[in-house]
C-alpha cells in the first residue's frame, strides 16, 4: 500500500483523498462533513470555480482544481448552472492547493466555505494539486474518496476501502439523476452587467431541449437567439415531444455514460433523427446523437475539464478556445456514412462535433454556452436557429 501525505505546513490534517490504488493526500477540510466517493478529475479553468460545481455533468466526480486560488470570489445566487433540483447533485468533492479566504467580490453573497457546505460538497485543501494531476495525466482518472472531518479523527484504510469500492462510471446512466421531474418553460437570457438576466417577450422559436442534465446557460443562449424552451425529461418519448409541436429539439449535456443512457433514450433519438426536426447535440447528447446514428463511444483517461481547449470548425477552418466537461468520446472511426466530423480538438485529435449529411443535424463535444469559459462557440446557436429556419422555409 502506497501512501502519499502532503500537508504543506499544517501539523493536523481534518481531510484527505484516497485513491483506489492506496495513494493518500491529506490537507484541510472544508465545506460538508463526511465522505464522498466518486472519479477524481482536474480541470484547468482559472475562473468560474462556481459554475463548474453547479454542472449536473459533474455528478459522480471530485474536481480538482489546477488553479490554486479557488474560492477567492466567494459565491452568489445568479452562477449556479444546474436546471432543476434533481440537477443540484452534481460534483461531490473538489480539491484546492491553497486555503479559502474570504469573498473579495461585489457579487458575494456568502463565503465559499459555507457555500460548500450547504450544497454537500466536501472540500479539501492544502494537498499538492500538482502532484494528483501528474497522476492522473499518466494513470488516468480514478476511483477516489474524499473526507473532511473536523475532529481529525480520519480513518485512512476505510477511506481507500471506500475509493476501490466504488463502481465508477462505466456503464452508469448518471443522467437519469439528474434530470427535471417534470417539464418547464424558459425564456431567461443572457446575464449582462448592470441589467441582470433579461427575458424573451417573442420569441421566433419554440425548442424542445431533452434534459439530460441541463445547464442554465444553455437555455439562456437559445432565449438569446429567440428560441423559447421547453425542457422535457430525458426519458420523455418522441410523442410527447412532437405534441409541443417544436422548431427544433436540443439533446443536452449530462453526466455518465452514454451506452447505458442510450438504452433508455435511444428509441426516442432515433425517432427525431427520422422525423426531420433540426436537432443541436451537446456534450451527452452529442454522444448520445452519435450512438443513435450507428457510431461508437469509449471512455477517455484524462478526459476534459477546463475552459481553454482549442477546437478547430472543420467547415470554416476557424480555431476556436472552448470550454470542455466530459470523459467520454465518440470514435471517429465508427461513423457511418452520411455523418461527418465537423470539429476536432487540437489537443488530442479527438472528435469534437458530427454533422448529418442532408439532415438539419448539429452536435458538440464542448460547451458551447461557456459557463465558465470564453464565448466563442455561441455562434453554435445561431447556426442551430438557421436550421430552424431554413427547416420552416422548406
Amino acid at each position: 500500500m502506497s501512501y502519499i501525505a502532503k500537508t504543506q505546513g499544517n501539523t493536523s490534517a481534518t481531510g484527505a483523498v484516497a485513491l483506489a490504488d492506496g495513494t493518500l493526500f491529506l490537507g484541510q477540510g472544508a465545506g460538508a462533513s463526511g465522505v464522498r466517493v466518486g472519479e477524481l478529475c482536474f480541470n484547468t479553468a482559472i475562473t468560474g470555480y462556481q459554475e463548474i460545481l453547479t454542472d449536473p455533468s459533474y455528478a459522480s466526480q471530485i474536481v480538482l482544481f489546477t488553479f490554486p486560488h479557488i474560492g477567492n470570489v466567494g459565491a452568489n445566487h445568479e452562477d449556479r448552472e444546474e436546471s432543476s433540483p434533481p440537477g443540484s447533485d452534481a460534483a461531490r468533492g473538489a480539491i484546492f492547493r491553497e486555503p479559502i479566504t474570504a469573498p473579495s467580490s461585489w457579487r458575494a453573497d456568502e463565503g465559499f466555505d459555507a457555500w460548500l457546505k450547504a450544497r454537500g460538497i466536501v472540500g479539501l485543501s492544502g494537498v499538492d494539486t500538482r502532484a494528483i494531476t501528474r497522476l492522473i495525466r499518466e494513470k488516468g482518472m480514478p476511483r477516489a474518496a474524499i473526507c473532511h472531518q473536523p475532529d481529525g479523527n480520519i480513518d485512512f484504510d476505510a477511506l481507500i476501502e471506500a475509493a476501490r469500492a466504488w463502481e465508477g462510471l462505466e456503464c452508469a446512466d448518471l443522467a437519469a439523476g439528474v434530470d427535471a421531474d417534470a417539464p418547464f418553460d424558459n425564456a431567461e437570457q443572457l446575464w449582462k452587467p448592470g441589467e441582470g438576466y433579461g427575458a424573451l417577450t417573442n420569441g421566433d422559436y419554440h425548442v424542445v431541449v431533452v434534459d439530460f442534465g441541463v445547464k442554465k446557460n444553455i437555455l439562456r443562449n437559445l432565449a438569446s437567439v429567440g428560441a423559447r424552451t421547453t425542457v422535457v425529461n430525458g426519458d420523455a418519448s418522441f410523442e410527447d415531444i412532437m405534441a409541443l409541436k417544436p422548431d427544433g429539439v436540443v439533446l443536452s449535456n449530462g453526466p455518465g455514460d452514454p451506452s447505458a443512457t442510450i438504452e433508455r433514450a435511444g428509441d426516442t433519438i432515433r425517432a427525431l433523427i427520422a422525423s426531420g426536426l433540426p436537432i443541436l447535440g451537446i456534450c451527452l447528447g452529442h454522444q448520445l446523437l452519435a450512438l443513435a446514428l450507428g457510431a461508437k463511444t469509449m471512455k477517455m483517461a484524462q478526459g476534459h475539464h477546463g475552459a481553454n481547449h482549442p477546437v478547430k470548425d472543420l467547415a470554416t477552418g476557424k480555431v476556436e478556445i472552448v470550454s470542455m466537461n466530459h470523459g467520454f468520446t465518440v470514435d471517429p472511426a465508427s461513423l457511418p456514412a452520411g455523418v461527418e466530423e465537423s470539429h476536432k480538438s487540437l489537443f488530442d485529435g479527438t472528435n469534437s462535433g458530427l454533422a448529418v449529411k442532408d439532415r438539419p443535424i448539429i452536435s458538440v463535444q464542448h460547451h458551447p454556452e461557456a459557463s465558465p469559459g470564453p464565448q466563442d462557440s455561441f455562434y453554435l446557436f445561431r447556426r442551430f436557429a438557421d436550421l430552424m429556419d431554413t427547416h420552416r422555409a422548406g
